[in-house]
């Protein structure tokens, strides 16, 4: 991340939803930025605060507001309320992006699953400078996203930037429209809410034509079918990611969010379709089409491959996902 940040040679722009470090690695990455603006470089950063989420999905952030004012350089807090500011992203000098779904603290980077991706392209650093704009300009979520999904090439490869919320219900049905038509699916999200995903999955599971499988963070699912059974409206969800965490979904026990604790989260952000794979900071949630995020829809067999397997190795890692339907629960108790 140092050698990302200190290659920049005239700007960056950083939106980050959880900036908050250790003294080791403050010291490496503040120094970084530190060192990009003693040189001249224009450093400005985007955070998230004023969020207190009683479910943590996503976990709230905890940014490090002292740190950020002593970078020394321009900031602007974005209040997450009632939709978060949930990127993870980096535009190096208007031709280079750093995005993904890892957050900037030390649990992000040791004790859980992301994936990030780095790409050299003036037309999607472009992109992601417009959607930064939005928000920089207005403090507004809800007025972001608005960047439009054009394709580019990129080393001959297809590459679509997404931004949410203002393109969200066409990000949610173009995923749920790749898998539906693929024949090999791999997904990792920390929990699967967005209705058009959520029902294409349970079909095409019930269908039995593909191969689908994945991982989810099993501890957030289970604050979401609590959020769900205490609401009432929503509850028609529950047979529907019954059945989709019924195939050969695993789910990680993690620790449950507190002040504090520690944030060991399944949390890698990845949908694999055949041949494209979609990639950034949205969690498969309806939560996550209010946000404020990003995605990055690669049309390449070669990084799909290279994905899915990833997506194979994090589901080793964990027991079936599979829950109970409400009357078994009731049973057991």
């Amino acid at each position: 991340m140092a050698e990302f940040l200190g290659a920049a040679r005239r700007s960056l722009d950083l939106a980050q939803y959880d900036f908050n470090l250790g003294p080791e690695t403050r010291e490496v990455v503040a120094g970084a930025l530190r060192d990009a603006a003693a040189r001249g470089v224009a450093v400005r950063i985007l955070y998230n605060v004023d969020h207190e989420n009683p479910i943590p999905v996503p976990p709230p952030p905890e940014p490090d507001v002292a740190l950020i004012a002593a970078l020394g350089v321009p900031s602007r807090a974005i209040a997450g309320v009632p939709d978060l500011m949930h990127h993870k992203f980096v535009v190096r000098d208007g031709e280079s992006v750093w995005t993904g779904s890892m957050n900037w603290t030390d649990d992000s980077w040791s004790r859980q699953e992301n994936v990030l991706v780095t790409v050299d392209s003036p037309e999607l650093a472009e992109a992601f400078t417009i959607d930064f704009e939005e928000l920089w300009r207005d403090g507004d979520v809800e007025r972001s996203g608005f960047a439009e999904p054009r394709p580019v090439e990129v080393d001959g490869i297809r590459v679509r930037p997404w931004f949410t919320p203002g393109f969200a219900d066409a990000l949610t049905h173009r995923i749920a429209k790749k898998i539906g038509h693929a024949q090999k699916v791999r997904i990792c999200s920390p929990v699967i809410t967005s209705a058009p995903v959520l029902a294409t999955l349970a079909q095409a599971i019930a269908d039995g034509k593909a191969d689908i499988a994945g991982c989810v963070d099993r501890t957030q699912v289970d604050e979401v079918l609590r959020q769900w059974h205490a609401d009432g409206n929503v509850t028609w969800k529950v047979p529907l990611l019954q059945r989709v965490l019924a195939g050969s979904f695993s789910g990680k026990n993690s620790t449950p969010w507190a002040p504090g604790s520690l944030h060991d989260f399944m949390h890698a952000k990845v949908v694999v379709a055949d041949d494209v794979a979609f990639v950034g900071s949205f969690n498969l949630s309806h939560s996550g089409e209010k946000n404020a995020e990003n995605v990055l829809e690669i049309a390449d067999a070669q990084l799909a491959d290279r994905l899915g397997a990833y997506v194979d190795e994090v589901r080793g890692r964990y027991p079936p996902a599979a829950i109970p339907t409400r009357s078994s629960r009731e049973a057991s108790t």
